[in-house]
């Protein structure tokens, strides 16, 4: 099986190409120019398993927020369109991510149904030169795009690094659950018979 979605955007702002492959190795080929958010990407590609092929280039002369929310909507059409009708996944997946101090829950859904519930507080400003509310902005694009319903919750913790890098793993960890196949299902997992 060879899951794979392609996306690619070009606005005023970005220059986006990516490439997903839901069966992969966890391997993150190519950079966005931030390195705090790289290395987020690359935690979500080795945790989850997908292979990830990223070309991004924006206006990081303004700030890292187009770039970062015009990712999330690439990367969210991307997972769209590698899952396709969804026929045979386990839709739903949750993962809890213990780092050091901080403890994060992420809880996934398939449905079709965008809606981000993001419970997190507490956060420095920055880590290094990225702006820690870009994670809320990043995660929203991803779900709105990708018709994810998404519950992030931090339960724990103080270090924002920490933090932040729970939920990369956590969102990459639940995903990867819900859009693993059941081999006994053959059908889409809803009463509707579609997740659109």
């Amino acid at each position: 099986m060879d899951r794979t979605g392609t996306i690619e955007r070009l606005t005023g702002e970005t220059d986006i190409k990516v490439k997903i492959c839901l069966e992969g190795q966890g391997l993150l080929t190519g950079t966005a120019g931030m390195g705090f958010f790289d290395h987020m990407l690359e935690l979500f590609a080795r945790h989850s398993g997908c292979n990830m092929e990223i070309s991004a280039v924006g206006d990081l002369h303004v700030d890292f927020h187009h770039l970062i929310e015009d990712l999330g909507i690439c990367i969210g059409k991307a997972l769209k369109e590698a899952l396709g009708d969804k026929k045979g996944i386990k839709r739903y997946g949750t993962s809890y991510v213990p780092m050091d101090d901080a403890l994060v829950r992420v809880v996934v859904d398939f449905s079709g149904r965008p809606y981000l519930a993001y419970r997190v507080c507490g956060l420095k400003e920055r880590v290094g030169d990225f702006d820690t509310e870009l994670v809320e902005e990043f995660l929203r694009a991803l779900s709105v795009n990708g018709g994810i319903t998404m519950h992030v919750d931090k339960l724990a913790g103080h270090n924002t690094h920490h933090i932040i890098e729970g939920i990369f793993k956590a969102l990459a960890r639940s995903m990867s659950a819900a859009w693993e196949i059941n081999e006994g299902q053959a059908s889409v997992l809803s009463t509707k018979g579609i997740l659109e």
